[in-house]
């Protein structure tokens, strides 16, 4: 059985060259058949080179020499072209098929040429199937791992956007806040505001809540951490936007804002700092 085996072995690494031609010429059909953007990751020599090493690989481990970092590393390079090239992870998965199939068309032609044991067939697929699994695995944890990267970029660029510094005269700026403040975005904000006081050597911050929808207990906690920070570095703060509806959710939770100067509106936050002239 192992003869057969690395007889089979041999023969694809004898032949890894034309394997890869054969390969190039269906993943590039493959690919024009996705969409006619998509085409080889690479040079099409590169290609055929990448593709014959797949086959050496595959053609070792049916001769009992699997190596493990040797489809770790075709993987990561695969996956790295496929998402250089923007092709999606469903296409770039459904092609692993065509190494499948190269390697199986030589099968069935050993198999009628030598009269090999169906049995034999089947140990085949049992070394090369698990493989190509494994290697689209690594494929998949690779797009996994990119698109995290991306989504956190994103993210961090919007967060960066959620809490803008809009400096309005000489050591003075506002911090518009809109939208719900949670435990990760309050911290932004600390981080944020003490960071632009220091930079643009703020006096006085107004910390605008008026786009703020809810202000309870941990909303107003988060905001005392800030002024109180704020205040460390010697910088006073006000907290503008106070709504009716808002003043009554504060009254009936109880919580004490009196240690913050608040406002009602922006216009009365710039006024009280001697800068009335420039919003009337």
């Amino acid at each position: 059985m192992k003869d057969e085996l690395a007889y089979i072995g041999n023969k694809i690494i004898k032949n890894k060259n034309i394997l890869a031609e054969n390969t190039n010429t269906l993943l590039s059909q493959f690919l024009q058949q996705q969409t006619s953007d998509l085409s080889l990751p690479y040079p099409e020599q590169d290609v055929l080179e990448w593709n014959a090493k797949l086959f050496f690989i595959l053609a070792e481990a049916l001769k009992d020499n699997k190596n493990a970092d040797g489809i770790q590393n075709w993987s990561k390079k695969t996956g790295e072209a496929f998402v250089r090239n923007h092709i999606p992870l469903q296409s770039s998965l459904r092609s692993l098929s065509i190494y499948r199939n190269v390697i199986w068309d030589v099968f069935t032609e050993e198999l009628e040429q030598k009269s090999f044991a169906p049995i034999t067939m089947l140990d085949v697929g049992k070394i090369i199937d698990p493989i190509l699994d494994e290697i689209s695995a690594y494929i998949g944890h690779f797009y996994e791992e990119h698109n995290t990267k991306i989504m956190k970029i994103a993210y961090t660029a919007l967060e960066e956007l959620s809490v803008p510094v809009v400096p309005i005269a000489k050591e003075t700026a506002i911090i518009p806040l809109i939208g719900e403040i949670d435990t990760q975005r309050s911290q932004l904000i600390l981080e944020v505001a003490l960071q632009e006081s220091s930079n643009l050597k703020i006096e006085y911050l107004i910390l605008d809540i008026s786009g703020v929808p809810i202000v309870d207990t941990m909303v107003a906690d988060n905001l005392f951490k800030v002024v109180h920070a704020l205040d460390l570095i010697g910088v006073k703060s006000i907290v503008s936007g106070i709504r009716p509806e808002i003043a009554q959710t504060i009254i009936s939770l109880g919580i004490d804002f009196s240690k913050i100067t608040t406002c009602a509106n922006l216009h009365t936050a710039l006024a009280s700092i001697g800068l009335k002239r420039i919003v009337e």
